[in-house]
């Protein structure tokens, strides 16, 4: 691809035209037309810099994968185990967000790619990997969930994972007002504080209740 000024500006002109379509259209159902539009270039020119639309996915794919896997690491603050829960909720929403059109092209891809759907579970599976831990270390402290460790955290991160999807990507559900974010997020740390940290005796301390959003 041509290394130049003005080849670097239609180069990142591509890669962001590609996040904002891939982000409003799927990435199965973007074309090539449609980010060359949205870059303000022509169909042809975007042979020049990517052999395929697989190709451009890959270049959106080098600085995702890194921010998206390590937002789980701040379970591992010292400190109170639900605010800890809450700010790695808030990390992996706000996330998800920012790489939506790379999170869109992962899946996406990872239902007919054998090599995307590798990627893809090698993403979840450092945030599984975190909770495993965050588990052990919570029975250590006297809480028992009753649940399988390993399977208990692949679930919440497909809890994650999936209320993620379904309000940025799915349109939300059907007769349910679309959550703010700190509802959004709240809720899902209340879910994953809840499972995790029982007591023997089935006690867990109540966390703070999500804020009412405002103008209600």
């Amino acid at each position: 691809m041509p290394n130049t000024p003005k080849g670097r500006r239609t180069e990142a002109a591509f890669i962001e035209a590609a996040r904002k379509v891939f982000a409003e259209k799927g990435y199965f159902n973007a074309k090539i037309s449609d980010i060359a539009e949205a870059a303000g270039r022509s169909a042809g020119s975007f042979y020049n810099y990517y052999e395929n639309k697989e190709e451009l996915l890959e270049a959106l794919l080098g600085q995702f994968s890194s921010e998206v896997q390590g937002t789980t690491a701040r379970l591992h603050h010292k400190g109170d185990p639900y605010e800890n829960i809450v700010e790695a909720v808030r990390a992996y929403w706000h996330g998800y967000r920012k790489y939506l059109p790379e999170m869109i092209g992962v899946f996406q891809m990872s239902m007919t790619d054998p090599e995307y759907a590798r990627r893809w579970r090698r993403n979840r599976a450092a945030g599984v990997r975190s909770i495993v831990e965050g588990i052990a270390r919570a029975r250590t402290e006297g809480y028992e969930p009753g649940l399988d460790t390993e399977v208990l955290a692949s679930a919440l991160v497909s809890t994650l994972e999936s209320f993620c999807w379904v309000w940025m990507v799915g349109g939300g559900d059907d007769d349910v007002p679309p959550p703010d974010d700190e509802t959004a997020i709240r809720t899902l740390a209340a879910i994953w504080y809840r499972t995790v940290f029982h007591t023997e005796a089935g006690g867990v301390r109540a966390p703070d209740p999500a804020p009412e959003p405002a103008g209600e």
